[in-house]
This record gives C-alpha cells, sequence and structure tokens, in this order.
C-alpha cells in the first residue's frame, strides 16, 4: 500500500524544529508492507497545504499530516482540510471532554484558546487524542482516498499513530503484504568495505529481496528486507530472510557483529555487561557526562551502571581519580597516559569492574601543538582486556567531536567484554 506523508509547520522550513515524525511513522508503517512514496515539508499556508495534499494523492490513496493542529492562529490546518472536504466547523461535545481531561492531567487551567481545539470540521471522524489537545481528523472523500491529520508532537503522534491510527489504517486498507526485516549491527570497517565483501552475495538474494546499509560513525546497520514475490516451497519468508542473514553473518566475520538485532550501542553495551554479570562506570573530560548520559537513556541501566565522574579540570582529575601530575605535566591531559590512569581511576572510586575514560580537545578552541583540534584520548577497562588506550582524531564541530568520541569510547569497550 502507498502513502504520503506531508509535515507542516514554518517552524520545519526554517530550521527551529526537525521534523522527526515523517521518519518515525515510516518506520512503523514499514514492517506492514506500506511504502511511503513521498514526503514533503511545506510552510502554516493555505494554498501551500492544499497543493500538497493535491500533490500527494495523486501517488497515494492514503495521506498522513503532521503539525499545525494547534489552538493559535497560525496553525490553519483544520481550516484548510475543512474547505478540502467541506462540511462545518462545530464544536464536538466528546473531543471537548477530552481536551478538558487532557488540560486537568496536566494540572492546567482551560483556556478558550485551548477549548477551541473541540471546534472540528463535521466532514472528517475525530479519533481522540489522549495524549494531547489536538484531536485527531479522518478525512474520506467519495473515491475511498484516506487523509490522517495528526499533531506535529512527536510524543503526541507516534502514541497515538500506535494505539489508534496504524489499527485503524490496516483495518480500512487490509491487502497490504507485510514485508520481512531483519537488521544487524556491524562494524570495524568502512561502508564501501562491507559491500564490497558483501556484493557477491547480494547478487545471489531472490527476488524481493534488498540490503540496506544505514551508516553511523563507528557502526553501521545492515537491514535485510524481504518482501516475497512468489511462493518459495517449503521455506517459509521469515526462513528465507533468516538462511540470508546467517550468510552475512559468515561472510562479516562474528567479530564484526556487535548485535543482531535493530539495537543502538548503548542498548549493546547494557546487554553484553548484564549478562557478564558486569558493571559499569565513565570518567569523562571532553565528552562532558555524554557518555553516562547515552547509557542511562536506555531502561534497565541501573542494573549495571554504577556512575561517573566528570572531571574536565586537571584538579578533578588528580583529587578524584588520582591521576599523577606528573603524568598530567610530561604527557598533556591529553594522553594515553593520563586516560589510563582515568579509567582504572573511575573503575576504583566507583568499585566497576568496568570503565572508559576520555580526554580531549572538543573545539573550537584549544588546540596545542601536535594535538589539534578533535585529538582524543581515550581508554577502556575490563576484567578480561585490562586497560586498553587509543588516540584519534575527529574532524567536525565540537558537537561531532563529543558524539564521536562516545561512540569510540564505547566500542573500544565492547571489545574488551
Amino acid at each position: 500500500m502507498k502513502l504520503s506523508i506531508i509535515a507542516i509547520g514554518d517552524e520545519l522550513l526554517i530550521g527551529q524544529v526537525t521534523d522527526t515524525n515523517t521518519g518515525s511513522i515510516a518506520r512503523m508503517l514499514a514492517p506492514h508492507g506500506w511504502q511511503v512514496t513521498d514526503a514533503q515539508v511545506v510552510a502554516d499556508d493555505a494554498a501551500a497545504i492544499r497543493r500538497a495534499i493535491d500533490r500527494a494523492f495523486e501517488t497515494s490513496r492514503i495521506v498522513i499530516t503532521t503539525g499545525g493542529l494547534g489552538p493559535t492562529k497560525d496553525d490553519i490546518t483544520k481550516a484548510t482540510l475543512r474547505h478540502i472536504f467541506g462540511g462545518e466547523m462545530r464544536l464536538d461535545p466528546t473531543t471537548l471532554e477530552n481536551v478538558k481531561e487532557v488540560v486537568a492531567k496536566r494540572g492546567l487551567a482551560l483556556n478558550d484558546l485551548t477549548a477551541a481545539q473541540a471546534i472540528v470540521p463535521t466532514s472528517c471522524t475525530v479519533i481522540q487524542n489522549r495524549v494531547g489537545t489536538a484531536p485527531i481528523m479522518w478525512f474520506e472523500d467519495k473515491d475511498g482516498r484516506v487523509l490522517v491529520a495528526m499533531p506535529g508532537v512527536p510524543f503526541e503522534t507516534l502514541q497515538m499513530m500506535e494505539r489508534e491510527v496504524l489499527p485503524r489504517l490496516l483495518k480500512r486498507f487490509p491487502d497490504a503484504t507485510p514485508v520481512k526485516h531483519a537488521t544487524m549491527v556491524v562494524t570495524g570497517m568502512p561502508e564501501s568495505s562491507f559491500a564490497t565483501l558483501l556484493e557477491p552475495l547480494e547478487r545471489r538474494f531472490p527476488e524481493g529481496m534488498h540490503l540496506a546499509y544505514l551508516p553511523k560513525p563507528g557502526y553501521i546497520r545492515l537491514r535485510l528486507d524481504y518482501k516475497p514475490y512468489k511462493l518459495y516451497e517449503p521455506y517459509k519468508p521469515h526462513e528465507i530472510i533468516q538462511h540470508w542473514l546467517e550468510q552475512i553473518v559468515t561472510r562479516c566475520g562474528s567479530n564484526r557483529v556487535l548485535a543482531l538485532h535493530d539495537t543502538t550501542l548503548a542498548e549493546i553495551v547494557q546487554d553484553h555487561l548484564i549478562q557478564r554479570g558486569l558493571t559499569m562506570a565513565t570518567a569523562e573530560s571532553c565528552t562532558g557526562g555524554n557518555i553516562a548520559h547515552t547509557l542511562t537513556l536506555v531502561p534497565g541501566s541501573s542494573a549495571y551502571f554504577l556512575g561517573g565522574v566528570v572531571s574536565y579540570s586537571n584538579d578533578v582529575k588528580t583529587r578524584v581519580l588520582d591521576v599523577s601530575p606528573d603524568a598530567i605535566a610530561q604527557h598533556g591531559a591529553v594522553s594515553l597516559e593520563v586516560v589510563e590512569q582515568m579509567v582504572e581511576g573511575a573503575c576504583r572510586v566507583t568499585g566497576a569492574d568496568c570503565a572508559v575514560a576520555t580526554s580531549g580537545i572538543a573545539g573550537p578552541g584549544g588546540a596545542v601543538p601536535g594535538k589539534p583540534v578533535g585529538t582524543v584520548a581515550i581508554a577502556a577497562h575490563t576484567p578480561s582486556a585490562g586497560t586498553v588506550s587509543a588516540m584519534y582524531h575527529f574532524p567536525g564541530s565540537r558537537d561531532r567531536v563529543i558524539d564521536r568520541a562516545t561512540t569510540e569510547a564505547l566500542l573500544l569497550l565492547l571489545k574488551g567484554v
């Protein structure tokens, strides 16, 4: 089934807010065999919204819009949809009660603007938004084409897409052919090297199978998609995709495979350490706590993560982590000698089995002779591998250097567990 997505909002076009809804919706629909054929970002402008909807219906029977449903005057999507699909604007009592309930749960007082969210076109079927005040509106024309208008707040969109909208779409259009997916996470080579390595396998794929490369700095997600075009007896689609996944693992080498499912690096670390009954800590200088933040975003991280030290100053490195002042004086704070002492100090201070440490120059200033901006020393300690360290140079902005250092620190840790 083909589907189009339209993200509405001036804030998206000027870069003030990033559109994450389109990707999230596409990922949610893909396993059901739904194909997003068109994605647009348009302004809060009636003519622009109309043009986008006309274009979307040229290729799709289903259109999902996000955004432009707020209570303020710049949110004009609701009125524009009423002009397109007809009907009159009316106050819907059920929607008003839902708005009141949501507002009360937030501990707020209902004002006239928020109450006006319950005014909806008579041409739509309202799907009550249980996590927000903007109602979801389902429009269907005489040709059976459907437009679902959803709020722009990502949390609300994802929650209500999963709870209400997706089940209704699947029921209304039940002829979608499911696509089987398998994802693995690999590291140790650049994308082009993996592509060269796997190219002989890809030539032998059955019809309807496709391998996608989703690279991130330091590692790559390989997604295998399979939409069967004919029956392969006696094998079922999930057996076929599992067979080829195993072939890819063999070709890549198990030492390069971090996970055999779609996951994040922080989740991989958590799984590995919990399975082995190990605990972890961090000692961070240039990453400023970003590694600890990344790890503790994952639910259940308290089962293995003990704590961290943000030793941004040399004084904290020496007093808290027991780094030798002589090591700093002789080699500099950004050195293998210092991060090795930092990582071992983190284990002593917290009692953790494992740790990572970073010290570097994230920029834009701070460069010294021989150590340009982007230079980062990273160490990891595990019971099996002991303390290992490496020096890196990451190009790009300060944010990029911090993100890359975070990734490489976790990869270095995984090599030792």
